[in-house]
């Protein structure tokens, strides 16, 4: 009985972080999937991934050790979904 494959991105874990956060999502579909990281000023800080996925689970490690502690935003982006969550560096 398996579960139908949703896009979903995950809250990051641990969180708050220092300096590395683990960051899970799903999707549905093959598709090139992209996930940036952006300072509260809408700065683009970090591209974790950008390439072709197969639909599934897959993770991906940020780690923030060059940046300051304070929020951050990461945003997942694959085919027509967009979803962003917000995370927490603490150093």
């Amino acid at each position: 009985n398996r579960t139908e494959l949703n896009y979903t991105i995950a809250q990051n874990y641990p969180n708050p972080f220092n300096p590395i956060t683990q960051i899970k999502y799903s999707i549905k579909e093959n598709g090139l999937v992209s996930i940036r990281v952006f300072d509260v000023l809408g700065k683009e800080v970090a591209i974790l991934i950008k390439e072709e996925q197969p639909a599934g689970e897959h993770g991906v490690n940020f780690d923030g050790g060059n940046l300051s502690s304070g929020i951050y935003f990461y945003t997942i982006t694959a085919n027509d979904f967009h979803q962003t969550k917000k995370m927490l560096l603490i150093k």
